[in-house]
């Protein structure tokens, strides 16, 4: 008896906002051995673009990884622009998306790493993201031509009202948290997807970056480790910020020290009143289910 084959993904849908362009996946050539680093945001995308460089290029230092490894949906610069500078690249891509998966267009060749982090963890490093964004980043998202929607404002006073307004209008002013963990959820049993989780990575890097490297199917020079792994730890990144981050952070005061702020979890229960934090566990468990909610909160498969 043959076994069953995959039923792969296929996109329903555009999403276009102050920062997405999802058409770009229409035009995208894929190659066979393509990575594509996913997350809702703020969830350690730089850390595993960073952890994948790190295997790809044998412990190099200096690479310009954001160059190399474009958020492709993110409307700028224009697709006219992105494309041909990633069909240029001769080295294994790897590139990513903060997309939910029925926005983008699958391929049953390339392997998807999707990073989960408790939504909680997320906005507080969302804030930081938003409430120290300058002028360049604003006139980027709301002033260069083709953005359909509304214009990105500024964000809350507080912490505090940030979450319950992200957490009562799904997501605002990005895009929601839970339809995007709930489309990769729903394909985590594909033989190209693995699900991450920024817990995991915090609690054993080694150990997560040895799994990233066997499921993307890169051999691991045991004589470069020490280097690989030291050259992904937070220090080093943060110390390195400039070549980890975005066009160096020039969209941040502060620069690319603020986009690396703390890397660390929990922030949010010094701040968090109870019932804002049942709030969001009672609709993560609402949206998600049961398994995905305690999976986003912790990391923890199911075991059956």
């Amino acid at each position: 008896m043959e076994p069953e084959k995959p039923e792969w993904p296929r996109k329903t849908r555009e999403l276009h906002s102050h920062h997405f362009d999802s058409t770009i996946w229409n035009d995208f050539d894929f190659r066979d051995d393509d990575i594509v680093i996913a997350t809702y945001m703020k969830s350690g995308t730089t850390w595993v673009q960073q952890i994948v460089s790190q295997l790809i290029f044998n412990g190099e230092e200096g690479l310009p990884v954001p160059e190399m490894s474009p958020w492709m949906d993110l409307r700028v610069p224009p697709k006219e622009i992105k494309l041909p500078e990633v069909e240029s690249q001769t080295h294994r891509r790897f590139v990513k998306t903060h997309l939910p998966v029925d926005a983008l267009v699958f391929s049953p060749q390339a392997k998807y790493i999707y990073i989960g982090r408790d939504g909680r963890d997320v906005l507080w490093s969302l804030y930081n993201h938003h409430v120290n964004a300058n002028d360049k980043w604003y006139e980027a998202l709301n002033d260069t031509p083709g953005r359909v929607g509304p214009p990105i404002g500024r964000p809350a006073e507080t912490v505090g009202q940030y979450f319950r307004d992200w957490l009562e209008k799904d997501g605002f002013p990005f895009w929601s948290l839970w339809e995007n963990v709930r489309t990769w959820w729903q394909i985590r049993r594909l033989p190209n997807v693995m699900l991450a989780h920024f817990a995991a990575l915090k609690a054993d890097m080694p150990g997560e970056m040895r799994r990233i490297a066997a499921f993307l199917d890169i051999p691991i020079d045991e004589s470069r480790w020490g280097a690989i792994v030291e050259h992904c730890t937070f220090d080093y990144m943060k110390a390195h910020a400039a070549a980890s981050v975005p066009l160096g952070g020039a969209f941040w005061d502060g620069g690319a020290e603020t986009f690396l702020h703390k890397g660390t979890n929990g922030r949010w229960h010094e701040t968090l009143s109870a019932e804002d934090s049942a709030a969001y566990e009672q609709r993560a468990v609402a949206e998600l289910g049961p398994d995905c909610a305690r999976w986003l909160k912790t990391g923890e498969m199911p075991t059956r």
